[in-house]
């Protein structure tokens, strides 16, 4: 058995030391808020104690020939994010998360996980960081992958210590930490209806409400009148759902979809496609309103049905951001994630997922949005755009002195503002442009929509940030 000494926190705060991988391992889901399912999870350690630094986690590739690429940028990540935020990692701990099918073959699923084990610690070794240790919890078990020994790292496992009766889990509940259930539970508030009948009426009212919308988006003056009106409906639902009886957790989700019609939730679902329409919307983000736009924006990425997946991006950035600004990290990272899962390019999506992960202060953002808000009056046009998001958090600066620098839109050439993201119609992939190509437009809305869909979508410095 490997003997550590890990601290859960720096010199001045609450302290507990963790022992060895079973403490390890009761410690996983209160690192992270939430039980990791079908993940893998790097955390980094820093000093003679071992204090607990930055950690990421990534769901485990199904495909081994992946575990390759996927460990070499799993270790580059961590150790350059702990880089630029509290030094070098002197260690790092690694967690490989999974059940079996049958709930019943742990030791199998260790086993089939070995080599992606193997290859995180080369990884990390190929840096000069040292895996401490390497474990893999699957059905109730955990095994070391770095423990030779048998008399206490025997074949069969060790039993994963019950919830809540650990001195890690006293220290926590004494702390105020809370863990939320299973990464597949939080998902689930997240993810689209499957409910068949459910699922056709909302796509028939975003069908409905997509043509309609579409050529309003391409001129300027029904533009600005579409984003008002998607603000004024959106402020709407805040309030009637901050109107509504609360309702026990387990039912809190269904009773918000029972607020909202499916034409309401079409009308900003698409609304939110529009990069400026979706900022000013990023500035409910602290206060009363903050839960009742958390709770719309959950709903609406539940209303992201059928061919319409793709539009969750926007309400699933939102809700990670909104869960980040007011202080729930976890279920910032999880919103986060879906949101990239849902569309890989989102830029706003892609730096807050970043900003998030590596411990930044969420207050200059807060501060750049209300400026933005401010600006409004004046007809200043101060967006949430990829190169404000950048100066708002910084590059590799430390948590309270990320500066602020808050660059205004120059206008466009033709006097114009900065294009929407236009829906894109059911049955039309999307593909990225090989080189020498051109998009594939929106048939019959011309040139227009695809220079308004290539603005909208993505700035060009987003391929950088992961």
């Amino acid at each position: 058995m490997n003997k550590h000494h890990e601290s859960t926190g720096p010199a001045g705060e609450q302290q507990i030391t963790l022992r060895g991988p079973a403490d390890l391992a009761d410690a996983l889901p209160y690192l992270m808020g939430f039980y990791p399912n079908d993940s893998v999870v790097m955390v980094a350690l820093h000093g003679g104690q071992g204090r607990f630094g930055g950690r990421l986690r990534l769901g485990i590739p199904q495909a081994p020939g992946e575990w390759g690429p996927v460990a070499d940028q799993l270790a580059e990540c961590l150790v350059s994010g702990s880089e630029r935020r509290e030094g070098r990692p002197d260690a790092i701990v690694i967690f490989l998360c999974q059940d079996s099918p049958d709930g019943a073959s742990g030791r199998l699923t260790m086993e089939r996980l070995r080599p992606f084990a193997q290859r995180l610690r080369t990884a990390c070794g190929a840096l000069d960081v040292p895996v401490l240790e390497a474990l893999c919890l699957s059905d109730g078990r955990y095994w070391s992958y770095c423990c030779p020994d048998a008399r206490c790292c025997p074949d069969q496992g060790n039993p994963l210590a019950m919830p809540g009766t650990t001195v890690m889990a006293a220290a926590a509940t004494y702390a105020g930490v809370h863990v939320r259930g299973t990464l597949r539970d939080m998902e689930e508030r997240l993810r689209p209806w499957r409910a068949p009948a459910a699922v056709r009426v909302q796509e028939k009212a975003l069908d409905k409400a997509g043509p309609a919308l579409l050529p309003r988006l391409l001129d300027e003056r029904a533009r600005r009148e579409v984003t008002a009106e998607t603000l004024r409906l959106a402020r709407r639902l805040m309030d009637r759902i901050e109107d509504a009886q609360p309702a026990p957790p387990a039912l809190a989700d269904a009773g918000d979809d029972q607020l909202i019609g499916s034409d309401e939730a079409a009308a900003v679902i698409l609304g939110l496609q529009d990069r400026e329409t979706r900022d000013k919307a990023a500035a409910w983000m602290e206060g009363p309103e903050a839960q009742s736009a958390l709770r719309l924006w959950r709903t609406l990425a539940r209303r992201c049905v059928g061919p319409y997946g793709e539009h969750a991006a926007a309400p699933l950035t939102l809700a990670g951001w909104v869960s980040w600004s007011t202080g729930d990290e976890p279920g910032a990272r999880v919103a986060l994630s879906l949101a990239l899962r849902a569309d890989p390019d989102y830029t706003f999506a892609q730096l807050l997922h970043r900003a998030c992960n590596e411990g930044l202060d969420p207050e200059a953002l807060r501060r750049c949005l209300r400026e933005a808000a401010d600006a409004d009056a004046d007809e200043e046009q101060v967006g949430a755009d990829a190169e404000v998001v950048e100066a708002a958090m910084g590059s590799g600066t430390e948590r309270g002195a990320t500066p602020l620098h808050v660059r205004r839109v120059r206008a466009l050439p033709d006097g114009g503002r900065r294009r929407a993201r236009v829906p894109r119609p059911p049955g039309v992939e999307r593909r990225k442009a090989s080189p020498g190509s051109t998009r594939p437009r929106v048939p019959g809305a011309g040139r227009r929509t695809r220079d308004a869909r290539r603005y909208g979508r993505r700035g060009s410095r987003a391929r950088r940030h992961d």
